[in-house]
């Protein structure tokens, strides 16, 4: 059985080179610097994950996901979703709430727990953040979306997920005036920052370029 610490390290790869990029590898100091850890404290991990063959390592070296380790990283992805799920539509969590919560409860190993669970939700297909949930297969059906900053001017997009769960960002999400299926408007983008002028439901917002790359639309 993994630790909560190992099982965090996986997901956070998974994100890294399979759902949120698209490369297979990451560096180490991506990773350390998406954990909040030390390069030094990430390397240590890497070694321990490597002998247990979930991940492909070299030190220094490019880091990527076994088949083995790739399993285990889609059935924590999927417990999150899962949990994160039933909080917000049956305990009534707001959005910004969930995902902390759901951190705590990922690790749980309870296979019958999660397929309970599953279907007691009904089988869903996305997460309140708007991100795909494994199925008890281990598929995961990725949407094909593009983030806010690669829309042009002029022209109207969807959101549909964010890449950042934080409380703090989904809060300012929400002072924007934004949720899932909101329209965007892209009304000006300036060249020197990347600095975007929207506008959802008749109010206009200035947002910032790591703003726009946080969120995802169609």
């Amino acid at each position: 059985m993994l630790s909560q610490t190992e099982e965090n390290y996986l997901k956070a790869l998974f994100h890294l080179t399979e759902e949120y990029a698209d490369k297979p590898e990451a560096g180490t100091n991506e990773l350390a610097a998406m954990l909040n850890v030390k390069p030094a404290t990430a390397n240590d991990m890497l070694k321990k994950l490597k002998e247990k063959k979930l991940i492909h390592y070299e030190k220094y070296g490019k880091i990527s996901l076994t088949s083995l380790g790739k399993k285990q990283a889609i059935d924590i992805v999927r417990k999150h979703r899962l949990w994160e799920t039933f909080l917000y539509e049956k305990l009534e969590f707001t959005w910004d709430e969930v995902h902390e919560v759901a951190e705590q409860l990922e690790h749980i190993h309870s296979p019958k727990l999660i397929e309970k669970l599953e279907k007691f939700l009904g089988y869903p297909l996305i997460d309140p953040h708007g991100d795909a949930i494994p199925n008890a297969k281990g598929e995961l059906k990725l949407q094909a979306r593009k983030t806010l900053s690669q829309i042009a001017v002029g022209k109207t997009c969807k959101l549909v997920a964010v890449r950042d769960n934080s409380a703090t960002f989904l809060q300012y999400v929400v002072s924007v005036g934004l949720g899932l299926s909101s329209k965007i408007k892209v009304l000006n983008r300036q060249e020197f920052d990347g600095t975007m002028e929207i506008e959802v439901n008749g109010k206009k917002s200035s947002v910032s370029e790591r703003f726009a790359n946080n969120i995802f639309v169609a």
